[in-house]
């Protein structure tokens, strides 16, 4: 059996305020043309099909459409919820879903009732552990202790236990932080009491575990890997290589896994310098079709530095002011305005804000201010 394993969509994500629905149908769609050329009978998705708990009507229609060629591709498919999506919207005509081959599977309490499936070889159990927020997963499971690993543990028991009765390989789909993972910037914390994340020793026992929550591609064992986000969704992801793995069960179990890398719509890069520096370099002309973030190195803070920016760089999304002098400091505000008078105050909080020193004019209105201030304060 051949399945690909895939997670973290976020379909109907923005990017710095910038729509990404074309960017994600070209990229998902083109995982019906991986199924068709792998022969790939089964697609997994791990958690977050949806960038949030209510999507919009243009972000279910294109998740409709992606399925929809995958299916006519030839592969049956498995999705479980993860922290931003909705269980219970995405869970909704499930039993309707599965005659037509998408299971869906978002109960906490029939987490150890796999989908199953089969092919020459045999029964493969595919079971799906929706994203277990601990609070309320600890009641339905039936256990006193609190957090991640708890009930993370519970729910593998369970699978566990199920398998010991039937005799088939396995598959586990879970959206977890799970101990070794390097995240982004781009995922939501799922801390609850500063602790997320579980160990791997957890997940035992079955042949692969399909992880979703983590947005970059990673393997932590062989039968252990996130498989990441298709798309980058933080400028900390400019570097991953984003991809799908493709997993091959044969008599024994797991045989072999393979990584299929991804297209990628538009590139993701950063830029340093003055706002000047940035519009005129010709060395910049390869980055005018990337989404950009630029870090601008002006002594004094430009005006509107995102729009003339864009003038150039269409696709430039994010501006920080970082001057390579002024600003770098250790103190705490408080710290350096101790013991000074209102006028220093000021003048500081000017200095600051701007990168460059009050003029005399812009002093001498400082002063008439606080002089009628003060003699407010007398009368």
């Amino acid at each position: 059996m051949r399945i690909l394993h895939t997670s973290d969509w976020h379909v109907g994500r923005t990017f710095h305020g910038r729509d990404l629905l074309v960017e994600q149908e070209s990229v998902l769609s083109g995982l019906a043309d991986l199924v068709s050329s792998e022969k790939v009978d089964v697609v997994v998705i791990s958690g977050d099909l949806y960038d949030r708990a209510v999507p919009s009507a243009d972000a279910v229609s294109l998740c409709a459409r992606v399925l929809m060629r995958i299916r006519a591709a030839g592969a049956q498919i498995v999705i479980t919820p993860g922290n931003h999506d909705s269980a219970a919207r995405i869970g909704v005509f499930g039993e309707f879903a599965a005659a037509g081959g998408l299971f869906l599977r978002t109960q906490i309490s029939l987490l150890d009732k796999p989908v199953e499936l089969a092919d020459e070889h045999g029964p493969v159990a595919v079971y799906g552990i929706p994203f277990l927020e601990p609070e309320p997963a600890r009641h339905v499971l039936g256990i006193a202790d609190k957090g991640h690993a708890p009930v993370l543990g519970e729910a593998m028991r369970r699978i566990r236990a199920d398998l010991a009765s039937r005799e088939a390989r396995s598959v586990v789909l879970a959206h977890a932080f799970v101990t070794g993972g390097a995240p982004s910037e781009s995922e939501r914390t799922i801390a609850v009491g500063g602790v997320q994340d579980v160990s791997m020793q957890v997940f035992s026992g079955v042949d692969y575990v399909a992880l979703g929550h983590l947005h970059g591609p990673q393997t932590l064992a062989e039968n252990l890997r996130y498989s990441g986000s298709p798309l980058a969704y933080s400028f900390s992801e400019a570097r991953h290589r984003k991809s799908v793995w493709l997993v091959e069960l044969d008599a024994g179990g797991l045989v072999g896994v393979e990584r299929r890398e991804l297209p990628v719509p538009r590139q993701l890069a950063t830029v340093t310098g003055t706002l000047a520096e940035v519009l005129e370099d010709p060395a910049h002309k390869p980055l005018e079709d990337h989404f950009l973030s630029v870090v601008l190195t002006d002594q004094v803070r430009p005006m509107d530095a995102l729009r003339q920016l864009q003038t150039r760089f269409e696709h430039a999304v994010h501006v920080e002011w970082r001057p390579e002098q002024g600003l770098q400091h250790n103190m705490t505000y408080a710290e350096r305005v101790r013991g000074r008078t209102d006028e220093e105050v000021a003048c500081c909080f000017v200095s600051d804000v701007r990168g460059s020193e009050p003029s005399a004019a812009e002093m001498s209105l400082l002063r008439e201010a606080f002089s009628v201030v003060a003699r407010e304060q007398e009368q």
